[in-house]
């Protein structure tokens, strides 16, 4: 299994359709064998779908992600685990392991207006439902 954890400064970055870079681990019995930081040379939000896909990543792990985001990674095979803080190692390891603890529900809402609050530093100029 390839493992894509959106990333910055060995923490899972907390929006996915800004993250500058991704760490890729491959996983196989359960561990991680191989690990690499890759790039997303500029692409943002829809076009990282295609990114990943022509990675050969298998799942991911973010921090928030707009519906537009899971639609395209839903259509590419790729199984995401949103709503994830902390270290992005931490969080392969325990998604390798099947112990990755993650908030199906974790979005960032870029068009329209709720009255939640965003932890989210990164999205303060968003409107995020679940950390």
């Amino acid at each position: 299994m390839r493992i894509a954890v959106t990333y910055e400064n060995g923490e899972v970055f907390g929006h996915f359709g800004h993250t500058e870079q991704f760490k890729l681990y491959d996983a196989e019995d359960g561990k991680i064998i191989k690990e690499e930081i890759v790039s997303t040379n500029g692409s943002g939000h829809g076009a990282l779908a295609g990114f990943l896909a022509d990675n050969g990543v298998d799942a991911l792990i973010c921090g928030g992600i707009g519906m537009g985001a899971q639609n395209a990674l839903t259509a590419a095979g790729i199984r995401f685990y949103a709503g994830v803080t902390g270290s992005a190692d931490a969080a392969a390891k325990a998604l390798a392991e099947g112990k990755l603890r993650f908030d199906p529900d974790a979005r960032c809402d870029h068009h329209e207006h709720h009255d939640g609050d965003c932890s989210h530093e990164h999205c303060a100029d968003h409107h995020c439902e679940g950390n």
